[in-house]
Parts: C-alpha cells; sequence; structure tokens
C-alpha cells in the first residue's frame, strides 16, 4: 500500500545529522523484496556499496543512489526536499563530497525523486540531466540538460521507460548489467512496475517493464524498496511475463 505522508526523518553518517521533512509516496513497509534461490550469486559490491560502485542514500521511504568512480561521482535521484544532509552523508560515508560530483540524473519529475534539486543543485558543479518528456516541468535555478534513448552519461546508458510519467527514464550500467530503475519497477511487495496509483499511462509502464525484461540485468536499484541483487534477471521476466 503507498500513501502520502509528511514525517521527519533524522540521517546521518560521517559526523552529519540531517532532519528532513518527507512528503510523497510511501509504501507499506512491511513487503520485501522477492527471495533468490540459493545458487544465485548477488552482484559484487564495493566496500559500502550495494551493487558494484553503486551506494545507496536511504531516505525511509525513497532512495537516490551514487555512483562513485575514479573519484569521481554520478547521483541518480535526489529525493525529498531537504535530502541535501542526507546525500552529503553518503558522499562522506564514500569518502567524497561535493566536488567530486559531476553528473545528477534524474530519473523522473516527481517531487519524491526531485525535491533534493534546491539543497544539491547549489553545491555542485555538475551537468543536471532530466528525460526529455518530463524536463519542462521541472523547476530549476540551474540548467538541465534533455537526455533520450541510448545517450550515455558517465558509461551509463540512458533507457526511456515511459508511463509512471511520460518522460520517465532509467539507468542502465552495461559493463556491470545494474539498473537504477527510478519508480518504473518497485520491490516493495516483491519485483511490481509502476505504482498504478501514481502511474500516468499504465499500458505505456508495461511496455517499459516488458522493454526493462529484453536488458542483461544483473540487479535492480529501485526508487522504492530494497535493491534487488541477486535473481533480478528471472525475477524481472516473470514480471514481464504478467504484463497485459
Amino acid at each position: 500500500m503507498r500513501r502520502i505522508s509528511r514525517r521527519l526523518l533524522f540521517t546521518g553518517g560521517a559526523g552529519v545529522l540531517g532532519i528532513t521533512v518527507l512528503t510523497g509516496c510511501s509504501s507499506s513497509p512491511s513487503s520485501s523484496p522477492p527471495a533468490s534461490s540459493a545458487e544465485e550469486t548477488p552482484v559484487p559490491a564495493a566496500s559500502g556499496a550495494v551493487a558494484g560502485d553503486w551506494r545507496r542514500v536511504n531516505m525511509s521511504y525513497v532512495s537516490a543512489y551514487l555512483l562513485v568512480r575514479g573519484g569521481e561521482v554520478a547521483i541518480v535521484d535526489l529525493g525529498t526536499p531537504g535530502s541535501g544532509n542526507a546525500i552529503e552523508a553518503g558522499l562522506k560515508a564514500a569518502g567524497a563530497g561535493w566536488s567530486a560530483v559531476k553528473h545528477v540524473i534524474l530519473t523522473h519529475l516527481h517531487d519524491d525523486h526531485i525535491g533534493g534539486l534546491t539543497d544539491v543543485a547549489p553545491k555542485v558543479n555538475a551537468a543536471i540531466y532530466a528525460g526529455s518528456g518530463d524536463l519542462s516541468s521541472i523547476i530549476s535555478e540551474k540548467p538541465l540538460k534533455p537526455l533520450v534513448e541510448g545517450d550515455e552519461v558517465f558509461g551509463l546508458r540512458i533507457v526511456e521507460t515511459p508511463g509512471h510519467t511520460l518522460g520517465h527514464i532509467s539507468v542502465f550500467e552495461p559493463t556491470t548489467g545494474i539498473l537504477v530503475a527510478g519508480d518504473a519497477l518497485r520491490t516493495t511487495g516483491g519485483l511490481q512496475g509502476s505504482d498504478p496509483q501514481y502511474t500516468t499511462d499504465e499500458s505505456k509502464a508495461a511496455a517499459s517493464v516488458r522493454k526493462l525484461a529484453g536488458l542483461d540485468i544483473k540487479a535492480i536499484l529501485p526508487g522504492h524498496g530494497e535493491p534487488l541483487t541477486a535473481g533480478a534477471a528471472k525475477a524481472l521476466k516473470d514480471l514481464a511475463a504478467t504484463m497485459p
């Protein structure tokens, strides 16, 4: 079950404590991602990472993800308004800081994914990107760069996954098979597609799930729910098979 909520979240790490007021779509905490079979090996993760070089900034019901590679950082999604402290703590835990952030990618226009833009944009000297279909609806003091199918940023391939919003994008790292799915996928009750309550076009959202199932995916990092780092390909193909 998803609900609109407003509450205080205390975040900390590496000497940083932040208080964030969260407003957005939340999910029932009672659900968990599908269990993987014993023979499936999780995607290897660097120290402190959830998969590959990807680190999760867990803001209670929504996550941002940091790709820390070669002293440079890409951030995918920025959480709710006021999440700058949580993201800064994640950077510090990874041995990085705002100066290392060179790329910010927003998967879609909803406030629980772009709310931190006001906090983060003034602190980074980074290109900030969004899907071309959502870009005009995102208010930003800094210019945003449009992304379309097949574009590459920091070795990441952009996959257009409309449905949740018409300009929704997902971020795929071909070298590792890691997918940062935004809200095209969620794991709050097993692997599922876009939450119908917040989906602009359910037919397009289903088509996007089928499209993602055609990629060589090894791990799924969703906006809502726990990362799925083992058995992701089978779970996604099984989900795609149920799509109308």
